[in-house]
């Protein structure tokens, strides 16, 4: 009997003394937030929100909307709707400080989906536009026309600040009008967002209910008539419902949102990049065929090989679905693609890829998993210095709610990570250092839930990870 409580009481020592050798493992993953909200359900904000009005006057245009038009920012895609018949397709636009006002004419055009016939959908490009210059456009010329304003970027060079706001996943619910808000009101003013996909959520409702992308498209007119947002396409973009004859994926989307996609030499505007100050920006779809030989696989091939850091120092991917995520929510789904690109993005030295899908903010370290050959078992991730730093910022508001499931213990990879509803920016000061920001909904404009001060893997590949190495 002593003999077995001695062996008792050895096992117990070494399971202690075994939890305590192995806390640190456990932690080394970074910070999940202790941060507490208020459990609220998401909740979608009513038909006859001011904030969907319909603006008054016969067929005067809605839902405008602006992104940039070509691949180094002279030119600006301006789109809008009229709802009561075709109207003018010509934008008029003037400089701040010139009197005469110059035109430009586009195109109009419609679509059915399943028993929903759109407005007269209208794009028109203006180009020749001068750089860091603030113009005034005017549409739906001939009846009653509307006047918006935007500032043109800074001609691209290494050393140009710029600001981005970075929204994904927003929907409109009351959540996503507090992150629009929130977005609004930052003090650190964000002059283009990235977007990184899931724009109206039409299809979580009856027969993919595409007056959703209208009331959308009139809830954020207030920012993207006056910004532009650089488009990333999400899952509730795809719009495939042949059980109500629905067979051509993105149709909504494609007929609402134009991008310069040809100005990068890509052959579908789901894939495509763009320069805007010192950041060179490449858009990838995460639900369009990635897989060797595909058309976007070729593109991207031949894109990264283009990027000329000593122009453009900052190199920044956007995505939809994640490829590093701890939540327990699409976890892994966005592996494959990880598997075919991430050897190229620590070999270009991509400073950072923010991605959408998850309903929640999480942050990584600089992590890499190339050396996992199937056969060989590294198949963990690995601290590189090379490689950039994923960020998730599916975190909008939309109706589906947050993701507060995450998988335990945090792992390495991962820095910082809380299941909150906001919107993030990125400062870029100069070639070697930009500052990061997330902001959640539920604190003061200038809270920064979550910073950090970021390096540029090109010119100044300084280690900016914030949690103790392993």
């Amino acid at each position: 009997m002593g003999v077995r409580r001695t062996s008792f009481l050895g096992c117990f020592i070494l399971a202690v003394l075994g939890l305590i050798i192995s806390a640190p493992i456990l932690c080394r993953g970074g910070t999940t937030s202790s941060f507490v909200r208020k459990v609220e359900k998401t909740i979608d904000m009513p038909m006859d929100s001011d904030v969907f009005s319909v603006p008054p006057g016969y067929n005067a245009p809605q839902q405008v909307h602006i992104t940039q038009g070509d691949h180094v920012g002279k030119a600006m895609i301006v789109s809008w709707v009229t709802m009561d018949e075709p109207g003018s397709s010509t934008v008029l636009y003037w400089s701040n400080n010139s009197k005469q006002k110059n035109k430009a004419t586009g195109a109009v055009t419609t679509y059915r989906f399943y028993n929903y016939t759109s407005g007269y959908i209208h794009h028109c490009i203006i180009k020749h536009l001068k750089f860091n210059t603030k113009y005034y456009y005017e549409v739906g010329i001939g009846h009653n026309p509307r006047t918006f304003w935007f500032v043109t970027p800074p001609q691209v060079g290494p050393d140009v600040p710029y600001t981005f706001g970075l929204i994904g996943d927003l929907g409109q619910s009351f959540d996503s009008n507090r992150t629009l808000t929130h977005y609004e009101l930052n003090p650190i003013k964000g002059q283009t967002v990235l977007f990184v996909g899931d724009l109206s959520y039409a299809d979580n409702y009856p027969n993919h209910d595409n007056t959703r992308w209208d009331t959308w498209g009139r809830f954020v007119e207030r920012s993207v008539a006056y910004q532009p947002w650089i488009w990333t396409t999400g899952n509730h973009e795809i719009d495939f419902a042949p059980e109500i004859g629905e067979t051509k994926p993105f149709k909504p989307y494609t007929h609402r949102y134009r991008v310069p996609y040809k100005s990068s030499n890509s052959t579908a505007p789901f894939w495509y990049s763009i320069k805007r100050a010192s950041a060179y920006i490449i858009v990838l779809s995460s639900y369009s065929a990635y897989g060797m030989y595909t058309p976007q696989y070729q593109w991207l091939y031949e894109e990264l090989p283009k990027v000329n850091r000593s122009e453009t120092p900052w190199l920044i991917v956007l995505l939809h679905s994640p490829w590093y995520n701890s939540y327990n929510y699409h976890y892994m789904e966005g592996e494959t693609m990880r598997v075919m690109y991430e050897p190229w993005f620590v070999q270009y030295k991509v400073d950072v890829v923010f991605a959408g899908h998850v309903h929640a903010y999480e942050r990584s370290e600089r992590v890499s998993n190339v050396a996992y050959n199937i056969v060989n078992g590294k198949c963990t991730p690995v601290r590189d210095q090379s490689a950039p730093i994923y960020i998730t910022i599916g975190d909008g508001g939309n109706i589906e709610g947050l993701a507060n499931n995450m998988t335990e213990p945090q792992p390495e990879y991962s820095a910082f990570r809380e299941p909150s509803f906001g919107h993030a920016t990125l400062d870029i000061k100069n070639r070697t250092h930009a500052y990061y920001s997330w902001h959640r909904n539920q604190e003061g404009y200038v809270v920064e839930a979550d910073k950090l001060r970021l390096y540029n893997r090109f010119w100044h590949p300084v280690d900016d990870s914030t949690t103790a190495k392993s």
